[in-house]
């Protein structure tokens, strides 16, 4: 019975996205003339996991091309070729061709097959090099292995080979035929195979392996090159390999050794993995000149979540707690009498507690280390600072501090543009940091915390600062400022936030276009968050980003307008006041502005925006909901200040379309609707009246 191993096919593009990011991790953490054994170990176990699987599944092309560099791989790690930068070099472009073919593989697309060729040719050319082959030399015969010594000794005709599969090795796409073919490439071949635990048809698993085999393998090969056939499926079976001797040796003490304790790195894990694991797989540092901290691997692709065994426990305990919440107060159903009254109470006071720990534990779920995020960080500075001819170290800091998984695959572009900038715009060559009487290796830190119900990303460079006559200069060459406004230091540092603004002096690849920060700043609002940057001249800058830690449920402050309700995001909140008249100020073609302590706000009457008739009109016969949005105070006036609850979020814009002024809609406890709003579009609505036209329709009956 054949089994369909297209079903495994996501699990392999996931995995092998994994093992391109740990061997990218590795190469960049590896230095000229010197090589960790695990790190290149791991490197090239990655390497060989994903050429294995390739040609488990018939994707011949991806096989073939990672066998070169797995060779290469090989090689150094046997220390037959020293690590060079040309080598790491060629070896990240291919890490980028295979990232490259897989995703064309898993869309249906055509692969690059003049750059598979053009890589395929540089691994040739490197393996190939007589200057490396010289001064490579063979493994010394102090690390020679006991087997390889004992074997010699007894007149080692080949190896004996016990391979049990555990239950679910065929579920992970591997086929014991495929190694035997291989294991066959090495000498004569002969198969036992043992079906003692084979049972009953009718308790047969057809995706369940039965069988085992006993092996023969004359060969002069050594058990290197044996494991090697075994290395993909190393903890999915029970393996021993003993020396295959003469007749005259036959009672030699075997040489029999789990296989799992035979490789030179103990500690490092193969790429597969159970689909539910306790813990992301830890790559080896990356860095470049140096990075600190040791962020977790991240997977490519973002369809799919792990998630720790300790979480569904948790889920299922708190299943079992509402299903026996549930048949007690089925029973009470059934025969209910007002005597039953305070059981009634008692039972629906812990299917609330029960439903609340559910609620906190699926949000759990969505939480994901930000080193999903980080790790993209040592490939772009590393490339970056080669173009620029920069040096930099960087260093992650808080990398398994978690966010939702929406807020991250959102927050990636905003973060790519500001470590973008510090790289281009901030540190300086290592000439100018000399002459300033700096180290000349910058400093660039990525760090994340959590604080309150955020979480907070900051990235921090310790270059030039920002060049604020410059900014001001260019802020008023283009018209965004007048020539004669005296700004303070934080005022001209928000000028880089404005659209079209860029103080490089030529269009590159890398800058000068002014489509970075004023997107930063946009798609970080769209989160419901905001950003903000500190400078020094000649000190650095840092720039600070703080973001719910979910879109999914928000805390929110429920208020009365007119015969509505709606919801205020309670992180915009700053204030409540009841309003004093004279406090007011009314300015011709600006509307109402409010005094509070010494500062005037805008005030926006929420009746008139949403075109609502019967609420309050007299001012201090309401309320003052004071916010804040884009670094700006607006007052809110709202008839009344009603509960303050978490809400679940419900995307307007999916069921219906967007509107300005709502960020999305809830349903409160009562049933009915209420609308969520957006004080950003409200500021907009505010200084655009015309689009007040569009928010009539968000009336709910």
């Amino acid at each position: 019975m054949s089994i369909d191993v297209s079903q495994f096919h996501s699990i392999f593009f996931e995995e092998s996205f994994e093992g391109l990011d740990t061997m990218e991790s590795g190469l960049l953490s590896m230095s000229e003339g010197e090589t960790d054994a695990d790190t290149i170990n791991t490197i090239f176990r990655a390497a060989h996991s994903i050429k294995g699987g390739a040609g488990t599944f018939g994707f011949s092309n991806i096989s073939e091309f990672t066998h070169g560099l797995e060779t290469l791989l090989d090689q150094i790690r046997n220390g037959e070729r020293d690590t060079t930068n040309e080598a790491v070099e060629v070896m990240l472009s291919a890490v980028d061709t295979l990232r490259e073919m897989m995703s064309a593989v898993q869309d249906a697309a055509d692969i690059d097959e003049e750059k598979v060729a053009h890589v395929s040719s540089e691994l040739t050319r490197l393996l190939q090099s007589d200057e490396e082959a010289a001064e490579a030399q063979t493994i010394s015969d102090e690390t020679s292995s006991n087997e390889t010594t004992l074997a010699t000794e007894h007149q080692q005709a080949g190896w004996k080979i016990d391979f049990k599969p555990l239950p679910h090795l065929l579920q992970t796409g591997n086929e014991p035929s495929r190694m035997f073919n291989e294991l066959a490439e090495l000498g004569k071949l002969d198969v036992e195979l043992d079906d003692a635990a084979l049972p009953h048809f009718s308790d047969l698993d057809p995706e369940a392996c039965y069988l085992s085999w006993q092996l023969r393998l004359e060969t002069d090969a050594s058990i290197e090159a044996v494991q090697e056939v075994f290395e993909w499926v190393e903890d999915d079976c029970e393996l021993s390999i003993s020396p295959l001797v003469d007749e005259q040796h036959q009672d030699t003490t075997q040489l029999e050794k789990p296989f799992q304790d035979t490789d030179a790195s103990p500690s490092t894990a193969p790429i597969a993995e159970q689909a539910v694991s306790t813990q992301s797989p830890e790559s080896t540092a990356p860095k470049v000149d140096s990075v600190k901290k040791k962020p977790s691997t991240p997977s490519t692709e973002m369809a799919s979540i792990r998630v720790g065994t300790e979480k569904v426990d948790s889920l299922v305990n708190l299943v079992g707690e509402l299903v026996i919440t549930q048949s007690m107060l089925g029973q009470i159903g059934e025969n209910f009498d007002i005597k039953m009254l305070p059981q009634l109470i008692d039972g629906l006071e812990q299917l609330e507690r029960n439903t609340r720990e559910l609620q906190e534990n699926i949000m759990r779920i969505r939480m994901l280390p930000i080193s999903f995020v980080f790790n993209r960080f040592p490939r772009l500075v590393h490339d970056m600072t080669s173009k620029l001819g920069k040096k930099v170290n960087l260093v992650l800091s808080g990398e398994q501090t978690e966010l939702d998984k929406t807020v991250m695959e959102k927050i990636g572009d905003p973060l790519v543009h500001l470590v973008r900038n510090s790289l281009d715009h901030g540190l300086e060559i290592p000439e100018k940091r000399l002459a300033a009487n700096k180290n000349e290796v910058g400093e660039l830190h990525l760090t994340a915390y959590h604080q309150g119900g955020n979480i907070v990303i900051e990235i921090s460079d310790d270059g030039a600062g920002l060049n604020e006559e410059k900014i001001l200069q260019k802020a008023i060459e283009k018209g965004l400022v007048e020539a004669d406004e005296n700004l303070s230091p934080e005022k001209i540092h928000e000028l880089i936030f404005l659209p079209g603004f860029s103080t490089a002096d030529a269009v590159s690849d890398l800058s000068g276009r002014g489509v970075g920060m004023d997107v930063v700043r946009k798609n970080i609002n769209s989160l419901g968050g905001n950003v903000e940057v500190i400078s020094e001249p000649g000190v650095g800058s840092t720039f600070t980003i703080r973001l719910p830690l979910t879109l999914a449920i928000m805390d929110g402050q429920i208020i009365q307008v007119a015969e509505q309700r709606f919801i205020i995001p309670l992180i915009s909140i700053i204030e409540s006041v009841e309003i004093e008249p004279k406090k007011v100020k009314r300015v011709t073609g600006k509307g109402e502005l409010y005094n509070i302590r010494d500062e005037y706000v805008p005030l926006i009457r929420l009746t008139n925006v949403f075109n609502l008739d019967g609420g309050v009109e007299t001012l201090e016969d309401g309320l003052l909901v004071i916010v804040e949005a884009e670094d700006r105070k607006v007052g809110l006036f709202v008839d009344e200040l009603l509960s303050q609850q978490q809400v679940v979020i419900k995307s307007l814009e999916t069921n219906f379309r967007k509107v300005t002024g709502v960020a999305g809609a809830t349903i409160l406890g009562d049933g009915t609707v209420a609308m969520i709003l957006d004080i950003s579009g409200l500021l907009t609505m505010h200084r655009e009246p015309a689009k007040q036209l569009n928010s009539s329709v968000i009336k709910v009956a």
